[in-house]
């Protein structure tokens, strides 16, 4: 099977890519609005892109609200204040980022509906989620508006403060622990993933350079 992307329409092309592009990580998304709003919502184009400075990128797009395209809240949000929190997730909590994707109105905060618990950040003033054992506090770097109409916010932030629970740390390896974590990840259409089966193998460079990797 051939797909043409310049034949196939948005829609379409939107379910091919996250059924394709699998598996993904969820940013779950909170920020806070100039005006004291909150807002929390999952976003699976989420990606690392430096490690110094860290940066890291989440791309928003736009909705149909009140019968016209407008910006997604999480993204308005970000351009208005210029921060933001990305909260990593575990498995046992895919119910709430599901809920937390519903539309609801922009005076609505998600944080309260799925009963989750906004905690004071140390940098940003947008709150990170306290049953996230991974938080990341971001400043915005700039929004690249990319795509055809509605164009879709390429977010690029920079990580300017890390919280990390201790019950997914590897103190002697200094990373994350996957198999503490249990990271949710996105498929595609109502599908999520468990990470399972995680397994290690020694890269050649790193065997002749003598150098053992951390876990």
């Amino acid at each position: 099977m051939i797909i043409d992307p310049k034949q196939a329409s948005g829609k379409d092309m939107y379910f091919f890519m996250i059924s394709a592009i699998v598996p993904r990580p969820i940013a779950f998304v909170s920020t806070k609005s100039a005006a004291g709003k909150t807002n929390l919502a999952p976003f699976s184009y989420f990606q690392g892109i430096t490690s110094k400075p860290p940066l890291i990128s989440v791309c928003i797009g736009h909705r149909r609200w009140d019968g016209k395209m407008v910006k997604k809240d999480s993204l308005r949000n970000i351009e208005e204040t210029g921060e933001f929190v990305v909260n990593v997730v575990p498995e046992n909590l895919a119910p709430q980022v599901t809920q937390a994707s519903a539309e609801y109105p922009p005076d609505v905060s998600e944080i309260t509906e799925t009963g989750l618990t906004p905690v004071a950040s140390d940098v940003v003033k947008a709150p990170r989620i306290k049953e996230c054992p991974i938080n990341l506090e971001c400043k915005l770097e700039r929004v690249l508006m990319l795509g055809d109409p509605p164009l879709t916010g390429m977010v690029i932030g920079e990580v300017v403060r890390i919280h990390v629970d201790e019950s997914v740390w590897d103190a002697e390896g200094k990373v994350i622990d996957p198999e503490k974590l249990k990271p949710l990840s996105r498929l595609g259409g109502e599908l999520y993933g468990k990470t399972r089966e995680i397994f290690s193998i020694p890269r050649p460079d790193w065997q002749a350079k003598g150098v053992t990797p951390k876990k």
